[in-house]
């Protein structure tokens, strides 16, 4: 693991800092996720959005099952050292896992959620079971 001479702050969130996700060229927000130290270094060493998964507690490469990866072009780390930002060229179009753009496809009207866009892939799918 390359070790990082920026010292961001893992020891809020057990040992994890939120990742904000920036479409570089729009500025448009893609996603939230979790970033733990291997996490961040990986996202160094090969320039690819590596992510925490709280929900499978392992390290994942945005895009590695569905091929939508995240090309980090810039990163920014917060006056507190303990949430980074970073903006990326968003292969495939797709950031989230439902197929959409951005995670952020909802917006609250009228006291409910509704869809704003349409999705890019169908995640049936993409994410279909591996035939053994």
């Amino acid at each position: 693991m390359m070790d990082s001479p920026i010292k961001i702050n893992f020891s809020k969130i057990n040992g994890l800092v939120p990742a904000i996700v920036q479409d570089y060229k729009t500025g448009e927000v893609l996603m939230l996720a979790f970033m733990n130290a291997a996490a961040w270094a990986a996202t160094l060493k090969t320039g690819k959005a590596t992510y925490y998964s709280r929900s499978r507690n392992q390290l994942w490469v945005k895009g590695e099952t569905s091929g939508h990866v995240q090309l980090v072009r810039e990163i920014r780390v917060d006056c507190d050292d303990d949430t980074i930002l970073l903006k990326v060229e968003q292969v495939g179009g797709a950031a989230c896992h439902t197929g959409h753009r951005t995670c952020f496809y909802r917006k609250v009207a009228d006291n409910a959620l509704m869809v704003t866009e349409t999705p890019i892939f169908d995640p049936k799918v993409v994410y279909k079971p591996k035939e053994e």
